[in-house]
């Protein structure tokens, strides 16, 4: 029986590594979990039946682009992104505050107002305050909703940073008013502070004061090294309340995210598996394989002979590698499908090994493998 309201149960640890659960009104959530990115209603190349397939729980939409397109109005006539794209598991929703970074060239900031954009599409101006955020979360009808926060680029300045932070908590406090007290969604807060400790702990402990259903690190898998990011995952992630969800945004590699639940984060979404199928990389047990690459033009093997979703396992691997040369798009969808298909493999045997206690070895042995 589906929970009416939402919820998060800490089921067990391997040192920091959590094992947990998150209930929704649609659905269970097993973490640590992996959200396919479906930016603007659709998971790209990939049928949302054969997303369901490969065991995803949960998918993530992007509030700034389905503002723009489809927007609020045709949203509201379909009751919500759901029923647009015939998805019937939990949605979680960025608030639009990466968008702030990654499209600073078409927006401003404005402290009391939001972000004010141009439209990268028809130039029209779009003021996405923090209230604004919330509305069109509300309008997508999204499982988990994120605050507005503004996400600096990589940097060392802490003036930078600090003011983020001021910025940021400001729109956390506006964005739980305008969420108001609705049990069977979830608002999640965002931390800032760049790879600093010390304005990690400043961020984090300004949101707990405000109080939220889960946590996220912003503002990281933003041009750090790989080493910087766990370092500051592992000084200031436990400040996070145990009994709440920890959320890395747009992370990552398979070896980001085993380095991160090493460090003990829940949640993680990211274009990786998708992107990667567009150019040809898959990913695999045995690590990344790049299928342009003329050796595998006579590869009779799959990419994973046991792989039954949409019977992936009768493409070779020399198949697919023409498909590539030709410029099918059908390359970019069965590898796409495949590299989602591996990631909640990777996730549901990261879990299987916290709760056996042996993740540690399992850590050991694929860390490295996909750098």
């Amino acid at each position: 029986m589906l929970s009416k309201e939402f919820s998060f149960e800490l089921i067990a640890q391997n040192e920091k590594a959590r094992l947990g659960k998150i209930n929704t009104p649609r659905g269970i959530i097993d973490t640590p979990a992996f959200m396919p990115v479906g930016t603007q209603g659709t998971v790209k190349g990939i049928f949302t039946d054969d997303i369901l397939q490969t065991n995803t729980q949960i998918i993530l939409g992007n509030t700034y682009h389905l503002l723009l397109r489809p927007g609020i109005k045709i949203l509201e006539k379909y009751n919500g992104l759901h029923n647009f794209m015939n998805w019937n598991k939990p949605i979680l929703t960025d608030s639009g505050g990466y968008q702030i970074m990654s499209l600073s060239k078409f927006n401003k900031i404005d402290s009391k107002m939001g972000a004010i954009f141009t439209s990268h599409i028809d130039g029209k101006k779009i003021i996405l305050s923090p209230e604004k955020s919330i509305q069109v979360q509300k309008s997508i009808n999204s499982d988990i909703i994120m605050v507005l926060d503004e996400c600096p680029k990589l940097t060392t300045d802490k003036k930078i940073l600090s003011k983020a932070i001021d910025v940021s908590t400001h729109w956390a406090k506006r964005s739980k008013t305008e969420f108001g007290n609705n049990k069977s969604k979830a608002l999640f807060g965002i931390a800032q502070g760049g790879l600093f400790k010390d304005l990690r702990i400043e961020s984090i402990q300004k949101l707990i004061e405000i109080n939220f259903n889960g946590y996220a690190m912003g503002g990281l898998a933003v041009g750090e090294k790989q080493s910087d990011m766990f370092k500051i995952l592992n000084e200031s992630i436990d400040y996070f309340p145990k009994d709440k969800p920890r959320y890395l945004m747009g992370v990552g590699t398979p070896s980001d995210i085993l380095g991160a639940v090493k460090e003990g984060v829940d949640m993680f979404d990211c274009v990786m598996p998708t992107r990667s199928g567009r150019t040809g990389l898959a990913f695999t047990w045995q690590g990344k394989v790049n299928l342009k690459n003329s050796k595998y033009q006579n590869d009779k093997m799959p990419l994973d002979e046991d792989c039954e979703i949409k019977e992936l396992n009768k493409y070779s691997k020399g198949y697919l590698n023409h498909l590539i040369k030709s410029n099918e798009m059908m390359a970019s969808m069965l590898i796409s499908l495949h590299n989602i298909y591996f990631y909640q493999q990777f996730m549901r045997e990261i879990q299987t090994n916290i709760k056996n206690r042996t993740f540690q070895s399992f850590y050991k042995k694929y860390i490295n493998l996909f750098n």
